[in-house]
């Protein structure tokens, strides 16, 4: 037969074609769904991680004790998140880590902080609240 001779109804023999291009084109298609949900994931966890951070940095500002401005990170960004509570000139700093939650978590050896500082309303007592001997919370 020669080429572009047709078969049936008068089309060109491509029978299959759109199959061996959907079967080139879904592997492609699948990774970039992949890392698309990996980073939406990560977006939504940095958020997450950053209002949890602005909410004990807040609960420190209003006079809490650590303790309570740490089981608020803990209620908003979850129970796997790091925590660090630390005074620097009347002001409280949380500084939270996190893994990458979703596919690209085994994956992406990548972290997630946040930080975040409020002015303290009595630095004096602040100071003595949140530093221990070494400085540290």
């Amino acid at each position: 037969m020669k080429a572009g001779r047709t078969h049936g109804r008068g089309r060109p023999r491509e029978r299959g074609a759109v199959t061996a291009e959907l079967a080139v084109a879904l592997p492609g298609l699948m990774l970039l769904l992949v890392l698309l949900a990996g980073g939406g994931a990560a977006a939504v966890a940095q958020l997450r991680l950053e209002e949890a951070a602005r909410a004990a940095a807040r609960s420190l500002a209003r006079g809490e004790q650590p303790a309570v401005a740490e089981s608020e990170a803990h209620r908003l960004a979850g129970d796997s998140v790091g925590v660090s509570i630390s005074s620097d000139g009347g002001f409280g700093v949380v500084r939270l880590t996190a893994a990458v939650p979703g596919p690209l978590a085994g994956l992406v050896p990548w972290s997630l902080k946040a930080e975040a500082h409020a002015r303290l309303e009595d630095p004096a007592v602040g100071a003595v609240q949140l530093d221990g001997p070494d400085g540290a919370a």
